[in-house]
């Protein structure tokens, strides 16, 4: 008589699930803090409100690394796409003044590789260490036949909490702010599409030191921007991600008559930018609404404050500079400049 079915002949395997929970469990309780209540491995995570808020709000974000994955699967680089998968996830949620406090992951693959997914995970531990968040749980979905073998996918869902009349909105926002930018590693998790078309149509052979560049882990801002929201006030906040400078820096200032003024050549430009532009033959314009080209992370400060920001974000690890200024949205520009309104 043969065997009955079973669910990992069916191609979902149990015991390493089990596994994987059991070799991520010291990672993830680096990232505890004080006002968690459960362990990794129930079905929810409970955590107390931080005491130190006297009104405190939540605020969510969720994200994920889009197909800079690809690469990380394709060259055995799974080892740092988790600390991408917080950033984004965690630097959205700074943009309001918030400071990250809890984190969950989602990593759904056609077959469970234990070995593999470890790695991202421990990954995302880190990345949750940066952040200053802890990591309560996540899911692992074995999905066979969904998902092409080897492939994987990963979302990721962070939990803020901002003191209520600390909330940065951007509403007190006026022409003469400064606007300081804080140095990005590289692409960070945006425009990796139009990377692996490059690389694609060009026929290059993605070389280790290419790699390196391509797959630097996204900047996490939190405890820098955190400290200098302890230092003064700032007016408002943009994480440029998806849509690059043309699209996020809007945002921060949408429907108040204001623009941006942009020096292009106040910051470095990484490498990378320039050989992407240089074998895809993009257009400038193209370049600037598709990549970060060397900024993660943009604040807003009176002009009196930006020497001191900039004191406080550089004693913080940052490499920052000032980038321009706000100014009406009809403002002239001047050479190496463009208005973004």
């Amino acid at each position: 008589m043969s065997k009955g079915l079973t669910y990992r002949g069916a191609g979902v395997d149990i015991d390493a699930g089990n596994e994987l929970v059991k070799r991520i469990g010291p990672a993830a309780r680096a990232t505890h803090r004080p006002e968690l209540l459960s362990n990794l491995g129930g079905f929810a995570a409970l955590a107390e409100l931080p005491v130190k808020y006297r009104q405190p709000v939540l605020v969510t974000g969720t994200d994920g690394v889009g197909t800079k994955l690809k690469l990380a699967i394709d060259h055995d680089r799974h080892d740092t796409v988790g600390q991408d998968l917080v950033a984004m996830c965690a630097n959205d949620v700074l943009v309001t003044g918030a400071e990250p406090f809890l984190f969950l992951d989602y990593y759904a693959s056609g077959k469970l590789d234990v070995d593999v997914a470890e790695r991202v995970i421990k990954g995302i531990a880190r990345g949750c260490e940066l952040a200053g968040c802890a990591l309560v749980g996540g899911e692992t979905a074995e999905m066979p036949g969904f998902y092409p073998g080897g492939d994987y996918d990963l979302a990721g869902f962070c939990v803020g909490v901002v003191e209520k009349d600390a909330i940065v909105t951007g509403k007190t926002l006026s022409t003469g702010d400064t606007l300081i930018g804080l140095a990005s590693s590289g692409p960070h998790s945006n425009g990796y599409s139009l990377i692996r078309k490059i690389v694609e149509t060009t026929g290059t052979t993605v070389r280790e030191t290419l790699l390196e560049e391509l797959m630097a882990p996204t900047r996490i801002y939190a405890k820098a921007v955190l400290a200098l929201q302890q230092a003064l006030t700032i007016k408002g906040m943009c994480h440029i991600t998806g849509g690059g400078l043309l699209e996020n820096l809007p945002r921060m200032y949408a429907d108040s008559g204001l623009g941006a003024l942009i020096d292009l050549d106040s910051w470095q430009r990484p490498d990378i930018f320039s050989w992407l532009q240089q074998a895809g033959n993009v257009d400038e314009r193209e370049m600037q609404r598709t990549f970060n080209l060397g900024l993660g992370f943009v604040v807003a400060v009176a002009a009196a404050d930006a020497a001191n920001a900039l004191e406080v974000l550089g004693g913080n690890g940052e490499s920052a500079s000032v980038i321009g200024t706000l100014v009406s949205a009809d403002a002239p520009v001047g050479p190496a400049q463009i208005l973004i309104s």
